[in-house]
C-alpha cells in the first residue's frame, strides 16, 4: 500500500498502462486515512489525475474499490501460504510478517471499513480469510505435535492479528529488518504455549452476562449505542436509531447528550478511564517492572474481554471525534502506550523504544482483535496473557 499517493499519480492526461493499479492504490492510502465514508470518487480521481467519468470505467463505486482492495492483499497472502506450503524450507512468520509489510494498511480497513462491503462481497471476504486461518493453522499443527485443532485454530488468529497489528500505527524499521521484527513477534505466537480448550482457566475472572442494567436514561444510551457504533460504524448510526433501541423519540437523545459526537466520546474516554483505572492498581500492587507489566497485560486483556465494542470503538471510530476531542483520546492512548513500554525497556534494556513499541502494540492489538470474535471459550484470557508474556519475554506471574 502506498502512503502518497499523489506522488504515483501520473500528470493528467497521459494514459499509463497500470492505471487500474493506480486507483488501487490511491484509493487504499485515501481510505485508510481518511475513512471509507469520507472519501468520494472524485478524491480517487483527482489522486490519480483523471476524471471522475474515467474512474468508473474501471470501477463501479466506492464499494467496489474497497473490495479490490481487500481482496488483492488476501490474494498476495493466499499466494505466498501455496508458495510456502511447497517448500518446506519457507517460514511460515515470515510469510506472514512480509504480507503485512507489503500491504500495510490492509488489517486497518477489513477491521473498520468491511462493514461497507456489499452483503455478498462481505461473505465471500470472511470465507477467504478463515480458509488463510484454516491453512495457517495446518501450517502450526505440522510444526506442533502438541496441539489440537481448536489450538492451531486460535493461535492462527493471534499470529494473523500480530501480524497485522502494523496496520493500526506508524512505527517502522528499515528493510529487511522490519520483516525479520515482525516474523519473530509472530514466531512468539506459533511456538506459544497455551491452554487446552476446555481446560480450567486461572489468573482472569470470567465475566458473564448480567441480568440488570442501570436505571440511568444516559446510561442506556451510551450502553446502545456504544454497540451500535462498533457494529454498523458511527457514520452509519443516527441518533433514531439510537433513540429506539433505548424505548425513546430519537430528538429525546438530546435531553441526555448534546449531538451523536458526545455519545461516541463519553464512550472512548470512559475505555480509556477504565485502561487508566487497571494501570493504576497494576502499579501499586507490582513489585517490580516484570510484576507491573504482567499485571498491566492481565488488566488490560481483562477490561477489554468484557468490554469488546469499546474496543472496537477505540480501535476504529477515533477518527470519527471533533479534532480537539480525537487529539486528547490520542494524546491518552499514546500515553497509556507510552507506560507499558517504559516497563518493557526497563525489563529488555537491549530494545530501543521503536523496538519495545511494536512489541506492545502487537500485543494491545492482538487482544483487540481477539475478544472481538465471539467466543465462549473460557480459555481465550488466559491463553492471550500467556501469548503476551511470550512476545514481551516475561515470566507468566500469577496474579496476587
Amino acid at each position: 500500500m502506498t502512503t502518497d499517493p499523489e506522488a504515483v499519480g501520473p500528470l493528467r492526461g497521459t494514459r499509463p498502462a497500470n492505471r487500474r493499479q493506480l486507483i488501487v492504490d490511491a484509493a487504499a492510502d485515501l481510505f485508510y486515512r481518511n475513512g471509507f465514508a469520507d472519501v468520494g470518487m472524485s478524491d480517487v480521481a483527482a489522486a490519480v489525475a483523471i476524471g471522475p467519468s474515467a474512474l468508473y470505467r474501471h470501477f463501479r463505486g466506492k464499494q467496489d474499490l474497497l473490495a479490490t482492495v481487500v481482496s488483492a492483499a488476501l490474494a498476495k497472502l493466499a499466494a505466498s501460504l501455496t508458495a510456502a506450503e511447497s517448500d518446506e524450507s519457507v517460514d511460515i512468520a515470515t510469510v506472514l510478517a512480509a504480507a503485512a509489510v507489503d500491504y500495510r494498511g490492509v488489517g486497518v480497513l477489513w477491521r473498520r471499513e468491511a462493514r461497507h462491503l456489499l452483503p455478498a462481497e462481505r461473505k465471500a471476504m470472511r470465507a477467504e480469510t478463515r480458509r488463510i486461518e484454516g491453512r495457517v493453522a495446518a501450517a502450526i499443527v505440522r510444526t506442533r505435535g502438541d496441539l489440537g485443532s481448536a489450538e492451531a485454530d486460535f493461535l492462527a488468529k493471534c499470529a494473523l492479528a500480530v501480524a497485522n497489528s502494523i496496520s493500526f500505527h506508524g512505527v517502522s524499521l528499515p528493510e529487511p529488518e522490519f520483516v525479520t521484527v515482525l516474523s519473530d513477534l509472530v514466531s512468539s505466537v506459533l511456538t506459544a504455549r497455551i491452554p487446552r480448550v476446555g481446560e480450567r482457566s486461572t489468573g482472569v475472572i470470567a465475566q458473564t452476562a448480567g441480568a440488570l442494567t442501570a436505571r440511568s436514561r444516559r446510561e442506556a444510551i451510551l450502553a446502545e449505542a456504544t454497540r451500535l457504533f462498533a457494529t454498523n460504524g458511527y457514520s452509519s448510526v443516527s441518533v433514531d436509531d439510537i433513540g429506539a433501541c433505548v424505548g425513546m423519540a430519537g430528538p429525546s437523545v438530546y435531553n441526555h447528550f448534546p449531538n451523536k459526537s458526545d455519545i461516541l466520546a463519553a464512550a472512548i474516554f470512559r475505555g480509556d478511564e477504565y485502561l487508566q483505572l487497571e494501570m493504576n492498581r497494576a502499579f501499586a500492587a507490582a513489585r517490580d517492572p516484570q510484576d507491573g507489566l504482567h499485571r498491566l497485560l492481565v488488566g488490560y486483556c481483562t477490561t477489554f474481554s468484557d468490554n469488546p465494542h469499546i474496543t472496537t470503538l477505540i480501535v476504529s471510530e477515533t477518527m470519527h471525534l471533533p479534532e480537539a476531542e480525537r487529539t486528547r483520546a490520542r494524546n491518552a492512548q499514546h500515553s497509556y502506550i507510552a507506560e507499558w513500554v517504559h516497563l518493557l525497556r526497563l525489563i529488555h534494556p537491549e530494545l530501543d523504544y521503536a523496538r519495545a513499541r511494536l512489541r506492545v502494540q502487537a500485543v494491545q492489538i492482538m487482544i483487540n482483535e481477539i475478544v472481538s470474535l465471539p467466543s465462549t471459550n473460557p480459555t481465550v484470557p488466559t491463553a492471550l496473557i500467556s501469548i503476551g508474556a511470550d512476545i514481551f519475554g516475561i515470566r507468566r506471574l500469577r496474579r496476587s
